[in-house]
Order: structure tokens, then C-alpha cells, then sequence
């Protein structure tokens, strides 16, 4: 082992002198690189794995880290395989296709103890894991076009539309959609259309599908060209909406794409949990359809009492299965897209749904009966300062939060740790297999 060490160092001395770098891989790190570090300074390397020695060049250096990318391995970990994908690498969409499952799982509950820690949370002793199926778990994908109507992700390194031939992560139905998509935009009837993105969504047992297409300029005859031969080519299609992304005329960027024509469908329906949700087109749902019902379960489980608030309710995942046990239910949801689908999901239930802001909602709140449980999941920025003074404020009895960002999750769990929460359980949901992104489901107690 002490040789190995001098050896490694007298390598990166020359390497140095040579203006090249020999670097040892430590461990991974949030957002999809793994740390090594060079006379003390960190360096980010995508693509590597701990143990390893790689010789990287740097691609972007800054005062306090460095961006490299790997030139060539020179010690390879025994956990590295063969990646699943030929895109991976090019492809902005995975991180970790290059080693196994279970140490994908090892990598992010290491990431996540560690990011809580450095946030002031004292991460339990036992992390849970929720985990299933790797591949094709993927209900809904976002893909580009190119200048020539080449169809794909974004690229790892650069905005490049990477040319889609396959996507192991996807519901193969979703892919296969997208590429019939692609072979009508190029046939004469629908090539005025020009999308600059396309993005499909289907439910679990891939039988129905909704499709949403993005331009700068509206082409309403090409979209229902376009709609109706994929239909025929796909029946899962169920409805489309074609979006506006730009003002006409050179006109500033509109802030959301603006719907201009719909075709067939505006939702389907859902099979989660024991029940049939109704999603609209653009609302929020869980990403795996493998795991939705698992994390249901871990969310709502012992859920009893009077009153209970689901706070960013989306659709109203949690707040269906919540009705089942908790006498009110109070559904709070701003997104345009969603809260429609809300409304029904809940209709003919003990479930309210509020269209409000949750920061709104909490304000107005405060003199109101207070719940026995708050259910909250937050998008990635989190709660922040205001809600979370709110809730504790508010001073609920249990409280789960499901968040999609460590980082903000640490931020919003010291806080609410200084209102009075102690954390009962933590687990890891692994929603997004092959990506660094990592779901976590916390429930507190007030102490």
C-alpha cells in the first residue's frame, strides 16, 4: 500500500509538470461528480468512481473547486460495469449507469447523511431505503429538437441535442411514441410544425398517453396533422396541447409557455395507490411508476386524527390516500395545471381543495384549528424561512415532508428543529434510478 501511495504521488508530480493532472477519486458528491482533490483544492469528476485514479483535464477552474473530465483511467474500481445506455456519457440524463444498482443506493444514502450533517441535521442511525426496478421506471420525458429536426436529450457537457436511439430509464412506450413523433415532423403534412421540444407522459400501465408540444410559432394545422398520424401510429395518445414558447414578432420571451390548441384528451388517468387519479396535461405527478405506490404508503402510514393539511398537494397523491383515515383532509395547491385535477381527485370525499399559495394559505391559517398532520412536498427549492417559521409556529402534532433537494431539506430541518420537531425516521426513496437525484421522506414529531 505504501508503494503504491509513492508511486501515485511521484506520478501526479510529473503529470503536473507535464500539465497534466493524476487524481484519486474519493467519493461521490451531490449533482452526479465525484471528489478528488489536487494540493487541497477539490476537483469535481463526472463519470469516475471512488478508488479510482483517473487523469483528468480541467475544464473549468474557479477559486474554490475545479470541473474536470476524465482522460483516461489509469486504476479502474472493481464496481465499474458496462453502462445499460450507448448514450451514457453523452447524455445529460444519467450519472451513475456505470456501476451497479446497490451501489447507486450506497452512493446517494452516503450523500444524503452527509449533505443533513453539513446542514446542522443529526441524520439518524438507520436511513431507509425505498428502491424497485431500475430500468424503464420513467412515466414522463422532455425531449429536444435540433436545427435539422433531429429529436433527443440535452447533452452532459453542452446544449447538443444527443440524436435518441434509446432510453433504458424510459417507459419503452414513451420512447417509442417519441420516435413516431419524430418520423411524422419530417414527412411533408407536418413539417411546418418546427417544435423545439416535445414532452410525453403516460400512466403506469402505459395504455394511455398525453403529449405536450413546444414551439416559438404556432402551426395549428400541422399540430393536428401531427396529433392525428400519431394517434393512429400509437392509440395509447390520448391528448395533446401545443404551447407557445415565445412572443411572435421578436417580442420578449413569454415567462410560461402559453397553450394555443389542444387535441383529443386533456388528462388521464392515473392508477396509484388503490385509487385513479386524474392528471392534466403539465400538472406534477410522481416520476416512477414502479415506486408511487411504495411512497404513498411511506407518507401516509398511521396517518389518523381530526384534521390533516397536504401542503403542495399537486393532484393530490397524498391527499387521496389521507381521506381514507383522517376525518378532514385539506388539500392546498397554486399550479394552474393541477388544481383542477385536485378538485375531482378529491370531489365526493372529506377532502377540501384550496387554490392557494401555501405561504398565502398558512397566513390566513393561523387563528384557524390547528391539524394533527401536515403533509408537505415542497418543489426543489423547499420550504424556506417564512413557511417554515409558519409551521412552527403552527405547532402540529406530526409532520412529513418530502423533499427532492437535500440541501434545502437540511436548510428547512434545522429550522423546524428550533420550533420544537425532533425527526423520527428518515428514508431515502430512490424515485430517479441511474441519476443523482434522490426523494427523501421525513417524519417529525413535535417534541
Amino acid at each position: 500500500m505504501k508503494e503504491r501511495e509513492r508511486q501515485f504521488e511521484t506520478a501526479q508530480e510529473t503529470q503536473l509538470v507535464r500539465g497534466e493532472t493524476l487524481v484519486r477519486i474519493e467519493k461521490p458528491i451531490y449533482g452526479g461528480a465525484f471528489l478528488a482533490r489536487l494540493e487541497g483544492k477539490a476537483i469535481f469528476v463526472p463519470l469516475a468512481l471512488p478508488g479510482e485514479e483517473v487523469r483528468v483535464r480541467i475544464s473549468q477552474d474557479k477559486r474554490g473547486y475545479s470541473t474536470a473530465e476524465v482522460e483516461e483511467i489509469v486504476v479502474t474500481s472493481p464496481e465499474r460495469i458496462e453502462p445499460s445506455c450507448k448514450h451514457f456519457g453523452a447524455c445529460g440524463g444519467c450519472n451513475y449507469q456505470h456501476t451497479g444498482y446497490a451501489q447507486q443506493l450506497e452512493f446517494k444514502r452516503a450523500i444524503l447523511r452527509e449533505t443533513l450533517e453539513r446542514g446542522g441535521v443529526q441524520a439518524p442511525d438507520e436511513i431507509a431505503v425505498l428502491a424497485g426496478e431500475p430500468w424503464g421506471y420513467r412515466n414522463r420525458i422532455r425531449l429536444a429538437f435540433d436545427a435539422v429536426g433531429r429529436m433527443g436529450y440535452r447533452g452532459r457537457r453542452s446544449h447538443a441535442v444527443i440524436p435518441l436511439e434509446q432510453c433504458p430509464i424510459a417507459a419503452p412506450a414513451l420512447v417509442d411514441a417519441a420516435r413516431a413523433a419524430e418520423a411524422i415532423l419530417r414527412s411533408t403534412s407536418a413539417q411546418g410544425l418546427r417544435p423545439t421540444e416535445i414532452a410525453l407522459f403516460t400512466d403506469a400501465e402505459q395504455s394511455a398517453m398525453l403529449v405536450s408540444v413546444f414551439v416559438r410559432t404556432a402551426a395549428k394545422a400541422q399540430f393536428e396533422t401531427l396529433m392525428r398520424a400519431l394517434s393512429e401510429r400509437v392509440p395509447a395518445v390520448k391528448g395533446a396541447e401545443l404551447l407557445v414558447e415565445f412572443a411572435p414578432q421578436g417580442r420578449k420571451p413569454v415567462p410560461m409557455p402559453r397553450t394555443v390548441a389542444q387535441w383529443g384528451e386533456r388528462s388521464l388517468m392515473y392508477s396509484a395507490a388503490g385509487f385513479d387519479y386524474r392528471v392534466d396535461h403539465g400538472a406534477f405527478f410522481q416520476v416512477n411508476r414502479w415506486l408511487v405506490d411504495a411512497l404513498v404508503e411511506r407518507v401516509t402510514s398511521g396517518a389518523q386524527g381530526k384534521l390533516a393539511w397536504d401542503l403542495f398537494a399537486g393532484v393530490g397523491l397524498f391527499a387521496r390516500r389521507l381521506v381514507e383515515s383522517v376525518e378532514r383532509v385539506v388539500a392546498v395547491e397554486s399550479a394552474p395545471m393541477a388544481t383542477k385535477a385536485l378538485a375531482a381527485n378529491l370531489s365526493g370525499t372529506c377532502g377540501t381543495a384550496v387554490n392557494q399559495a401555501t405561504a398565502d394559505f398558512l397566513r390566513k391559517a393561523r387563528k384557524g384549528e390547528r391539524p394533527d398532520l401536515v403533509v408537505m412536498d415542497p418543489p426543489r427549492m423547499g420550504l424556506g424561512a417564512e413557511t417554515t417559521d409558519a409551521l412552527g409556529r403552527l405547532r402540529a402534532s406530526e409532520m412529513v415532508y418530502v423533499s427532492c433537494d437535500p440541501a434545502t431539506l437540511a436548510r428547512d430541518l434545522k429550522a423546524l428543529a428550533a420550533s420544537g420537531y425532533a425527526i423520527e425516521q428518515v428514508a431515502m426513496a430512490d424515485l430517479f434510478p441511474q441519476t443523482f437525484h434522490l426523494e427523501t421522506v421525513v417524519r417529525l414529531r413535535l417534541a
